[in-house]
């Protein structure tokens, strides 16, 4: 009997794949339904991540516009799952989501990828309304010690950086309690390992040692979930199978299906875990039809 997937991560226009070449790579790898994701970002910050996303994303725009879910959401109801993150920091933010989900029917606070701590008292007051609308808020964490360092050594350097470490993603979840965050990026993954601080580079290699971060404070706040899409979530999970394992069987009900992309990495990383069908099914699909109902 064919799994039921539901891909909890993935853009409109994202590398070359249009909503409709995304639906065709849907089928090739028997997913049911994508969370179709916008980025808000600001021109001066996106581009201080070119030259990359410049080709990687549709040209008409920045990042990915809200506009591009809508399309995709009109052409494959049945198929998608609308996410959109204003950046909380405009003033009319919380007004315009609200309109968003009243309307376009988005279930999704996300991807939410800007240059603040992600504990901005704007934010939280987003979350807050998140957490009253029943939406989960889904983050890109990537802010590394070296990366700080780097930027204060040198008076021209300016890096990219999105939300802080997981000491701000615990004061997140402490503060919105009814809200339920995935976290996600190379900064919320590398924080699995006790010795992220001494390990430069956003994807470590190698076994994970006791007292990672990660850990602690999922066990510390219930309402935070893992997303294993992109390189990011693969490595988290897969650097070291053995942990790995133990991660997903004490996490089970909190970590999600995602891929960020149009290959089978996570799947192929999941196989390799050996993990009960049951777990499976919960990381696959039943997590997220918890956080959002269609």
């Amino acid at each position: 009997m064919a799994r039921l997937i539901i891909d909890c991560h993935n853009h409109p226009n994202w590398h070359r794949h249009d909503v409709d070449a995304l639906v065709r790579n849907m089928d090739e790898h028997g997913i049911a339904k994508t969370w179709l994701l916008a980025w808000e970002i600001s021109p001066k910050e996106y581009e201080q991540a070119c030259p990359g996303y410049f080709r990687a994303m549709d040209p008409r725009g920045i990042a990915a516009p809200l506009d591009l879910v809508i399309e995709g959401l009109h052409r494959h109801p049945d198929r998608f799952i609308g996410g959109w993150a204003p950046d909380p920091r405009d003033r009319y933010a919380r007004a315009r989501f609200q309109a968003a989900v009243e309307i376009h029917r988005i279930r999704v606070y996300g991807e939410l990828k800007c240059r603040i701590r992600f504990d901005d008292p704007d934010a939280i007051a987003m979350y807050r309304l998140c957490g009253k609308l029943g939406v989960p808020v889904l983050f890109h964490l990537q802010c590394a010690p070296a990366d700080v360092e780097r930027q204060a050594a040198d008076i021209n350097t300016w890096v990219e950086w999105y939300g802080g470490d997981m000491r701000v993603i615990e004061t997140i979840c402490q503060m919105c309690p009814e809200t339920a965050f995935i976290g996600h990026g190379p900064g919320f993954w590398r924080e699995m390992s006790g010795d992220c601080d001494q390990v430069e580079g956003s994807y470590p290699k190698g076994p994970v040692t006791p007292g990672g971060r990660l850990i602690e404070v999922l066990r510390r706040c219930p309402n935070l979930h893992c997303d294993i899409s992109a390189g990011s979530g693969a490595n988290g999970v897969g650097r070291d199978l053995e942990n790995g394992r133990r991660f997903c069987l004490e996490f089970q009900d909190r970590i999600l299906f995602g891929r960020d992309y149009f290959d089978r990495q996570q799947m192929d990383v999941l196989d390799s875990l050996h993990l009960d069908e049951e777990v499976l099914e919960k990381i696959y699909h039943r997590n997220a039809e918890r956080l959002v109902r269609d």
